[in-house]
């Protein structure tokens, strides 16, 4: 049996380092472009918050643009656009124009997650399915390992402009190949007789006719993957925007020195994106149920959480830098299983929708928790409540998907 499938979540593996890489430049260079256009901690969560309010947007359009135009130029396009966008901070000359670029940003990197989850679902058999999303997800926390290596030496080679440039390009490299390598698993030549019976031995049904928002939205299935997501997507989003900032403050380090800690908190994240999506997998295959191997996982997860509460009483920078790497490993466990549901609950031609509703309820939230953060933090200097918050998120979350979906049955959509 060939096994052409792993190539497929490989693609959607770089285009996730791609997409973290391109949102992951400003927050690294935060302080060093705070000193040059003097904007404030709100200010910076004005722009932060126009990426999220972009990418609420997006996601409800891009999972439908995805189910109607199919995985493969939905996907195209919209890395056109993300990437031209990510060039446009080099062009930036205020706090307004560097939000109008987050903005147009969260627009185009919109697209990545609900086509990255439809493809994983046309692509792998459910059992595999929640390891194809951590191995594709982890690609998060890679491309935020890269950013302050790669940031740092461009900026020294060719200015921050330069940097947003050349970090904004790379999704053009990535375009060529999945132009080249993409078809739908029933169309590809590569794909043998074996492994395309593989993928579909669970399959529900071949129908890729789009369904009906009316059909959809109602389900109270989709409010629990969209309830799940707006809990906790705000918490990865902190992470992203504001780690290197905090870090850079509370222990008063330069760009330079930031780096090896960042770098640390996401490399300990990947471990878990990958361990979350293998856990359940094995479950069901040592005989769990699909309801019992994906909530325990999560429930571990969110156990696992818990200790980043103590963050902002520790004065110890690499005690810190653990208790936020165990967090973030424990995010991306839970976050595997988390879009795992959408393909759980739903048939494949409602994925990208649910995906892209869910996703839009999450980034909401994102919204709301980022203006939060930047008003704390300009007015009380404490992470305090951000940390408790942050910690409690995954059991709130727990309890509401427990509530809506307690066997985690499929939607009844007719």
């Amino acid at each position: 049996m060939t096994n052409f499938r792993w190539v497929m979540c490989a693609l959607l593996f770089f285009a996730t380092v791609i997409a973290y890489v391109d949102r992951g430049v400003l927050a690294y260079l935060n302080p060093e472009l705070q000193g040059i256009f003097h904007w404030n901690a709100g200010q910076y969560s004005f722009m932060t918050s126009a990426f999220s309010a972009a990418y609420a947007i997006g996601l409800v359009c891009a999972g439908r643009l995805t189910d109607r135009l199919g995985t493969r130029l939905g996907f195209a396009l919209a890395i056109v656009l993300w990437s031209v966008a990510a060039m446009s901070p080099g062009a930036a000359t205020s706090v307004l124009t560097f939000a109008i670029t987050m903005f147009l940003l969260g627009l185009g990197e919109a697209a990545n997650f609900p086509a990255c989850i439809k493809t994983v679902a046309e692509w792998f058999p459910k059992k595999e399915r929640a390891l194809a999303t951590g191995i594709f997800n982890s690609g998060a926390n890679v491309g935020a390992i890269i950013v302050p290596i790669v940031v740092v030496f461009l900026k020294d080679l060719v200015g921050w402009r330069g940097a947003f440039v050349v970090t904004g390009a790379s999704g053009f490299i990535w375009l060529i190949f999945w132009l080249w390598l993409y078809r739908k698993p029933e169309e590809h030549r590569r794909l043998s007789p074996a492994e395309l019976a593989h993928i579909q031995s669970d399959r529900e049904s071949s129908s890729t006719a789009s369904v009906p928002w009316s059909h959809i939205i109602p389900r109270k299935e989709t409010w629990a993957f969209s309830l799940a997501k707006m809990c906790t997507d705000p918490i990865w989003w902190f992470y992203l925007f504001w780690l290197p900032a905090y870090l850079q403050s509370t222990f008063h380090l330069d760009i330079h020195a930031n780096r090896l800690p960042v770098v640390v908190c996401y490399g300990i994240s990947t471990i878990g994106s990958v361990a979350g999506g293998w856990l359940s997998g094995a479950a069901m295959k040592g005989g769990r149920s699909l309801n019992a191997a994906r909530k325990g996982s999560m429930l571990l997860c969110a156990l696992l959480v818990l200790p980043v509460v103590l963050a902002p009483y520790t004065h110890n920078l690499w005690l810190v830098v653990g208790l936020i790497g165990l967090a973030m490993a424990a995010h991306q466990g839970w976050s595997a299983n988390v879009f795992t549901l959408a393909s759980d609950l739903f048939p494949k031609a409602a994925v990208g929708s649910v995906v892209g509703f869910g996703g839009m309820v999450g980034a909401l939230g994102g919204v709301l928790f980022q203006l939060a953060v930047g008003w704390l933090v300009q007015w009380t200097h404490s992470y305090v409540p951000i940390f408790i918050v942050a910690g409690l998120a995954y059991l709130v979350a727990l309890g509401i998907l427990q509530m809506l979906s307690p066997k985690l049955a499929p939607a009844k959509l007719d």
